[in-house]
């Protein structure tokens, strides 16, 4: 299938030099997936609510020091081949060609309301995220901001004392409460209305009740109940529990579209960009060369993530690397920090080896116990 009858001619698009007060009154008027900007009627980026999240960024500040570069897609590309585009360029809208011409936008939505039917073969435990990001309701909504920043998420679980799952926090949460802040204060201190936002205590903003799934439940029916609800993403619980178990988002059903029955590994990088003294291809083989010293464990999809700090040394910046691999004995992940792409990339493959390997030692444990029972049964 391919993008022809997906793609949308009809999109919002503002100049480079358009100020953010604009862009921030059309994402609450119009509720866009995204925004196309031009520069001398020329596609020059895209921006979406997540660029609006930067802090301390002035009403009259140009709509360039935000906008993201996002892959151009024509117009027959394949469904597959555009979702990993969206996925890698870490985007919700690419631009659409056709020929020379700018002809319209892909968004996520578009994509997964194609394919919803064919979701069923799926369930929520093979894409969801495990290893979840989450905030307390009583910690500020500065610190919330921080935490969608520094570990790239969309949204954040928000737990009372006891852990137990409230409500939810995402970058729309905090976009729509910005907005609405901003217009009911009018004038006045700027500096002082923002650090006084970011004061304000999560549960004041966050959504409750919470829009939720179970590990068993296949991908269509969690994707109708995102698009029923207008959400991006659910929380994963155990049946009949409020605790969390994981996350499971649109990006994680589009990163699932690419997923392919063939024997070589397919591996996504978001933020591909930051790629400095490394290769995609070296990423890759050292990828395949972890799986391979494993047998038994059949990688069928790796992600690897990059995000910059604003830390630097020497101009380098610093760079958090995930690692995420999904195989046959589940999910498994390594994180790192180091200064260029190419040194955190590493310092993540070494965590996900060792990962990889307590796996390896818990299954041999297991298989070793259940060989010694046998033994003793047959005394």
């Amino acid at each position: 299938m391919n993008i022809a009858n997906i793609a949308a001619p009809e999109y919002v698009e503002v100049d480079v030099d358009e100020r953010l007060a604009k862009v921030r009154s059309i994402f609450e008027r119009e509720n866009p997936k995204g925004i196309v900007v031009t520069e001398d009627g020329e596609y020059a980026g895209v921006v979406g609510e997540k660029q609006l999240l930067r802090s301390r960024m002035e009403d009259d500040t140009k709509v360039s020091a935000v906008m993201k570069s996002a892959p151009s897609v024509d117009r027959t590309e394949d469904v597959r081949e555009t979702a990993r585009l969206l996925v890698e360029g870490d985007v919700k809208i690419a631009p659409v060609y056709e020929g020379e011409k700018l002809y319209g936008i892909v968004t996520v939505d578009q994509i997964l309301e194609a394919v919803v039917d064919s979701l069923d073969a799926i369930t929520v435990e093979q894409i969801a995220t495990e290893e979840v990001v989450g905030i307390g309701e009583t910690d500020s909504v500065g610190r919330a901001i921080n935490r969608l920043r520094e570990n790239g998420v969309s949204r954040l679980p928000a737990l009372d004392d006891d852990g137990t799952l409230v409500g939810v926090v995402t970058t729309n949460d905090i976009v729509e409460f910005v907005v609405r802040d901003q217009e009911r204060q009018g004038s006045g201190d700027r500096a002082g209305d923002i650090d006084r936002m970011l004061d304000i205590p999560v549960y004041d903003i966050m959504s409750s009740p919470v829009v939720t799934t179970t590990a068993d439940e296949t991908v269509r029916a969690a994707v109708e109940r995102m698009f029923d609800n207008e959400v991006s993403g659910l929380v994963v619980t155990p049946d009949g529990s409020d605790t969390v178990a994981g996350i499971v988002t649109k990006t994680d059903v589009l990163r699932a579209l690419t997923f392919t029955e063939e024997d070589s590994m397919d591996v996504q990088i978001t933020n591909v960009d930051l790629l400095d003294t490394t290769t995609r291809g070296h990423i890759v083989e050292s990828i395949e060369q972890v799986a391979d010293k494993y047998a038994a464990m059949h990688v069928i999809h790796a992600h690897v993530r990059f995000h910059a700090h604003k830390e630097k040394l020497r101009g380098t910046p610093l760079i958090q690397c995930q690692i995420r691999l999904r195989t046959n004995e589940g999910q498994v992940g390594g994180s790192g920090e180091g200064y260029g792409a190419e040194h955190a990339f590493h310092v993540a493959l070494d965590k996900l080896e060792r990962n990889v390997l307590e796996i390896k030692g818990v299954n041999a444990d297991e298989e070793y116990r259940g060989q010694l029972l046998r033994k003793l049964g047959e005394l």
